[in-house]
């Protein structure tokens, strides 16, 4: 993966930078917040591990520029902290749009493990992107046709690619247009029917 390195100390952002070529990334660095957002603007990395303190633009702000571009490509955001970093300060990140946290000085197992989980992430998210942007459906029956030529319906479609389970209701909408009508025509039916079976006693 492409990894936005983001650390204002020098030394800190060489063995950053080199724990991720040795996981096996390709490494974008950035000595501040304002450098990492024009890195990322011009090399769109998927993920960042960026430090918290940092001159110009710090990591809670950098990662809230970046949420506010929204888009297709998510960013995962790894936070570097301190182990005196409280809880409420924590809780301000993850609010922020932080994926995670990794305690400094950095531990390349743990490094490996956030990383694994960033993959994962992105990979789902791709895959979500893809379901929104090419599912041919028929216009009358609303099947979805798969790679294979196969239509079948969007549930199993959708849980077949990314396991998930959908549940079924009715909007509002709906309720109103279909299921109230429905309703009354069954109601309608059911009275005209009782005289009928009254004069047969």
């Amino acid at each position: 993966m492409k990894v936005l390195a983001v650390e204002d100390d020098p030394l800190a952002r060489t063995v950053l930078r080199r724990a991720l070529e040795r996981l096996g990334h390709e490494v974008v660095e950035a000595k501040d917040g304002e450098e990492a957002w024009q890195a990322w603007q011009s090399e769109k990395p998927r993920v960042a591990v960026c430090d918290w303190q940092m001159p110009k633009l710090d990591g809670l702000r950098l990662c809230k520029r970046l949420r506010a571009q929204g888009g297709r490509d998510y960013v995962y955001f790894i936070l570097l902290t301190s182990s005196t970093d409280s809880a409420q300060n924590r809780r301000a990140a993850a609010e922020a749009g932080v994926d995670d946290f990794l305690t400094k000085p950095i531990d390349l197992s743990m490094l490996w493990a956030r990383l694994r989980v960033a993959e994962r992430i992105l990979k789902y998210t791709t895959q979500v992107h893809r379901l929104e942007e090419m599912m041919p459906m028929c216009s009358y029956c609303k099947k979805i046709r798969d790679d294979q030529n196969y239509w079948q319906q969007i549930e199993s479609y959708i849980n077949e690619r990314t396991g998930t389970e959908i549940s079924h209701s009715v909007c509002p909408e709906c309720y109103q247009r279909v299921v109230v009508p429905e309703l009354e025509r069954l109601k309608d039916t059911a009275a005209k029917k009782i005289p009928v079976a009254r004069r047969r006693r």
